[in-house]
Formats: structure tokens, C-alpha cells, sequence
């Protein structure tokens, strides 16, 4: 392969990288905010009626929907920002090249675990399905919940191949698609 393919090869893996990402990102920080938001507010007005009136008869299950889907968004979050547990001290000791060895191999185990808990997400969201149990007060399948498992394990082990693109493309070790360095923080 001559330097001009190989050059082009890393480009083309880095606009991928970025279009992902720029699309995942948005997803995320969409959905999250929103979640977080409504959770904030039900819970509020839950509160402020339970004082006043009455609680709000769906409050629980729909807290626990916001719960689930915000833990699971979250994952994949987590991992394109490198807030995933990880051995920090244990990489700084090595050299610069072993250290994107190691990356690269956490990051090819991670995404194969993640595509695995996917699928079996996706099964146990199918059994749910056909099982048809509701919820006591909405009376909503409860696979309406589990729907966002098998999507968020997915998003984490794309966020990890990403990672695996973006050390194959830099020449700096990258901890995640966005993360170079755990010292690094990026300015708020």
C-alpha cells in the first residue's frame, strides 16, 4: 500500500469518526438534557401535589422510564467522554506505543462485550414483548422500558470502535473518541 492510499485510508476513517460522532453526540446531549429535565420536573410536581392534593398516580413508572433510559444514553456517554473505570496508573507507567497497544485492545474487548450485552438485550427486550406484561397505573408494555438497553450497549460499543479509529488515525493515544489524556479537561 503507498503513503498516498494509506493517507487517504486515515482520512477517510477520520471523517467517519467525526460524522458518527457528531450525530451521536447530538443524540446524546438531546436526550439526556431533555430526561434529566423532565425527571427534575416530575419529581417536583410530585412533590408539590403530595403536599397540596394528591400524588401523581404515574409519577413512579415514568421516573423509572427516565431512570432506565438516562442510565443507558448515559453509558455511551460515559464512554465517548472517558468517565469509564479504567487503569489509569497502570498506563501512565508505560511507554507512549505499549500504552496505545493496551488502549487499543481495551477498547476491541469492550466493544465486543458491548455488542454482546446488545444482543442479549435485544432478546430479553423480544421475550419481554411477547410476554405482554403492563404497567400497574399507565398500563404500558413494560418493553416500552427495556427498549433503550439494547440501544444504549450499542451506542458504548460503537464508542468504543470509534476509539479504536481514532488511535488508528492519531499519533497520540487517545483514552476515547474525545479524550486524549484522563489529565485533560476540557474547558467549560
Amino acid at each position: 500500500m503507498d503513503i498516498n492510499k494509506k493517507k487517504s485510508a486515515k482520512t477517510l476513517f477520520a471523517r467517519i469518526n467525526h460524522v458518527v460522532g457528531t450525530i451521536i453526540n447530538a443524540y446524546e446531549a438531546g436526550s439526556l438534557i431533555i430526561c434529566m429535565g423532565a425527571l427534575t420536573v416530575l419529581l417536583i410536581a410530585n412533590v408539590i401535589a403530595r403536599e397540596f392534593f394528591k400524588s401523581i398516580y404515574f409519577a413512579e413508572e415514568i421516573s423509572e422510564f427516565l431512570v432506565i433510559f438516562t442510565t443507558f444514553v448515559g453509558l455511551s456517554y460515559g464512554v465517548r467522554r472517558a468517565r469509564h473505570i479504567r487503569m489509569g496508573a497502570f498506563l501512565d507507567m508505560m511507554n507512549p506505543r505499549l500504552e496505545k497497544g493496551f488502549i487499543f485492545i481495551i477498547s476491541a474487548v469492550s466493544a465486543a462485550v458491548m455488542f454482546i450485552m446488545a444482543d442479549a438485550s435485544y432478546e430479553y427486550l423480544v421475550n419481554s414483548m411477547r410476554k405482554a406484561h403492563e404497567t400497574p397505573a399507565l398500563r404500558l408494555p413494560y418493553w416500552y422500558f427495556y427498549a433503550i438497553l439494547p440501544v444504549g450497549f450499542f451506542m458504548a460499543g460503537i464508542q468504543y470502535i470509534r476509539t479504536i479509529l481514532k488511535n488508528l488515525t492519531e499519533k497520540e493515544t487517545w483514552m476515547s473518541p474525545e479524550q486524549q489524556s484522563e489529565y485533560e479537561e476540557e474547558a467549560s
